[in-house]
């Protein structure tokens, strides 16, 4: 492994480069690394490449997951599991209801997965930054883990009042959030709500498949396509079983299933298990956007 990068450089993409967004690796390290080898592929380079926190969680793998995203050297947004363990808590600050099943949950895999990082990367951790703002193509950008006031706010696509009150309190043009796990893009007026998913485990619609998102500059503005990860599924379940975690996110990872709904709404509860279908979309570069670059 190469020496790691800085702590916490500054995201300044360039334009001439798609933008990977992705969230929740989740402790999976092999849907990391099928990530990195597709960024390698595409010819991303690091600078471009930026998700949206919860680099520990269900899976086996949480040292080595983060060792993985450090050597990569990608900006990465404070989510509340890194906020969590950076600030040695005694829980992953999720934002679970107490008593319900993802809360009894998520127990198992925060205290297999507490005492298997270093200290190192706990300080590592503590100091990533809770919104990451930057420019990418004329666009005011502004990335954060859950919601632009709180960090473990559950967003999904049919909290519609959310997103638009959000995006109308923010000077900025695009929010890119994650902490959900299910992929989604809205737009509110000259603005959007991005979410790229996570690769980390399935977006409950029965597949085994992580998601990522890609922001491709086109002439009219930046069109927003979502891909699905394909990786070794059964190998991350395997080591699960092989370091003790039998958690009934292991299933899952195979399933396509999440093994709880609390979290959901009623009508993403009511689309469990359909496979999702994410059609790409063009975000409009306004008139006044380019008077002010000519500018």
């Amino acid at each position: 492994m190469s020496q790691f990068k800085p702590l916490c450089p500054p995201f300044k993409p360039l334009c001439s480069q798609p933008l990977l967004v992705f969230g929740g690796p989740y402790s999976n390290l092999e849907a990391t690394k099928a990530l990195l080898a597709e960024a390698e592929k595409m010819k991303i380079p690091p600078g471009n490449v930026l998700c949206t926190g919860d680099i520990v969680a269900y899976c086996a793998s949480p040292q080595e997951t983060i060792d993985l995203i450090r050597d990569w050297g990608i900006s990465v947004v404070l989510g509340n599991c890194e906020e969590s363990f950076g600030n040695d808590a005694d829980d992953c600050g999720c934002g679970f209801e107490e008593g319900t099943t993802c809360d009894v949950l998520s127990a198992g895999w925060f205290n297999f997965s507490k005492p298997r990082i270093s200290q190192a990367n706990k300080e590592w951790m503590k100091q990533l930054p809770r919104r990451i703002t930057f420019t990418y193509s004329g666009f005011e950008c502004e990335a954060v883990h859950g919601g632009t006031e709180h960090i473990n706010q559950f967003i999904f696509a049919s909290d519609r009042e959310d997103i638009t009150q959000q995006l109308e309190n923010t000077p900025s043009d695009i929010i890119l959030g994650g902490h959900c796990g299910i992929p989604f893009g809205q737009q509110s007026g000259s603005k959007a709500w991005l979410n790229a998913g996570v690769i980390g485990m399935p977006a409950n619609d029965g597949t085994q498949d992580g998601w990522y998102m890609l922001a491709t500059p086109v002439d009219t503005g930046i069109e927003i396509s979502w891909h699905r990860l394909k990786y070794d599924a059964k190998a991350t379940a395997d080591s699960m079983q092989q370091e003790g975690l039998k958690t009934s996110y292991q299933p899952a990872l195979l399933s396509g299933l999440w093994p709880s709904m609390d979290v959901l709404p009623d009508i993403e509860k009511a689309k469990s298990g359909q496979k999702l279908v994410l059609s790409p979309f063009v975000i409009k570069t306004v008139i006044k956007k380019c008077e002010e670059l000519i500018d």
